[in-house]
């Protein structure tokens, strides 16, 4: 073998130790995702801690419950998604910082609504959450039911 050819070999295999742990590293489910974005430079509310983990292990719920694709303006599940792959974070395609509603949101179909970051990831948990209690017949006071109000799930307000 050539000298150019044990020189690009060893390049290679260099770059692939550095490369591959990256890339790995770069889908590894967290047990607690903090849902904050550098898009949000002011919040009324406290930061939201997801106990990813806790929601697949202990509630079996599926990736393709929460991770979808949109498909001609409708959301279709990624059913074929599993631990370790790539997904897209919520802001990427739900790309309007913050919540719309009252006035702001008068006219505004539930597809435009979900533009707003804020507004796609309650619409989601919040569903989930009221399904799982109904489901359990539990009410939102009950000390298992899955929390479907601001402070229970943001711990509260920054300010005042």
């Amino acid at each position: 073998m050539s000298k150019k050819v044990l020189l690009i070999a060893l390049i290679v295999g260099v770059a692939a130790l550095f490369v591959g742990p990256g890339i790995y590293a770069g889908n590894k489910l967290e047990d607690v995702i903090k849902m904050e974005d550098p898009a949000y430079k002011e919040r009324e509310y406290k930061t939201v801690s997801f106990g990813h983990k806790k929601h697949v292990d202990e509630y079996k719920v599926t990736c393709a419950e929460c991770h979808h694709e949109d498909k001609d303006g409708k959301s279709v599940p990624l059913a074929n998604l599993k631990e370790g792959d790539d997904v897209k974070r919520c802001i990427e395609c739900h790309k309007k910082p913050g919540y719309i509603k009252g006035k702001d949101a008068k006219g505004l179909s539930d597809q435009q609504k979900r533009e707003y970051h804020a507004n796609a990831i309650h619409d989601n948990c919040k569903d989930c959450h009221k399904d799982h209690n109904k489901k359990k017949g539990l009410k939102p006071k009950d000390k298992d039911a899955a929390p479907t109000n601001c402070k229970e799930c943001h711990g509260g307000k920054l300010k005042g």
